[in-house]
């Protein structure tokens, strides 16, 4: 069986439960808590040197790590990848925007606002990055504006960038000015299979 190795409060290992849910796979999930240290053990650097998650272990031993390999990984094969050779390449396209020009903007001010303190240093990096959240979201407005899904039907790009914008109010940033983006992530709660990401 699959080994997920995770923090539920994650938008990255997200990605990866909900994949799972909505393929049906059973796996073993193991909790880390990402602020005390978990993932920095001697333990776990064996498992995945960077100290991250989420990491997936594989049945032969194998771990898998970094969340768009992983979700590549298990929906390889599946109606969750695009079976021609373009809608492949547009999936990694918006997988590539999720990790460059998403993620940095939306998942990071996010976890400033969530799990620092009021007064850390960090939180002078607000403005700027959730200003670069909301061009991101831009960018996704106009794609979604014309079409239903970012990579044709449903797919792990879909899902690559939903972890972390269906919660970009916890980053300080407003979804109402994006009515596609939001049309978009109500189109992604009624898939088959859809779990929240938390509790």
């Amino acid at each position: 069986m699959l080994t997920l190795y995770d923090y539920l409060d994650s938008g990255n290992g997200y990605k990866v439960r909900l994949l799972l849910a909505q393929l049906g796979t059973p796996y073993k999930l193991v909790e880390l808590d990402i602020m005390t240290g978990a993932t920095r053990t001697t333990e776990f650097l064996a498992k995945n040197p960077n100290g991250r998650v989420p990491t997936l272990e594989l049945d032969d031993g194998t771990f898998l790590a970094e969340s768009n390999a992983i979700i590549w990984y298990l929906a390889e094969g599946t109606r969750f990848v695009p079976a021609d050779r373009l809608g492949r390449a547009q999936a990694l396209h918006w997988m590539f925007f999720e990790q460059y020009s998403h993620e940095p903007y939306v998942a990071t001010p996010r976890f400033i606002l969530r799990h620092l303190p009021a007064d850390h240093p960090r939180r002078a990096e607000l403005p700027a990055r959730q200003a670069q959240g909301r061009a991101a979201l831009g960018v996704m407005e106009g794609h979604l504006a014309k079409h239903d899904f970012l990579a044709g039907a449903y797919s792990i790009a879909d899902i690559a960038l939903y972890a972390y914008t269906h919660r970009a109010d916890e980053a300080g940033i407003d979804l109402a000015p994006f009515p596609a983006v939001r049309a978009w992530l109500a189109r992604i709660v009624s898939q088959s299979g859809y779990v929240p990401m938390l509790p």
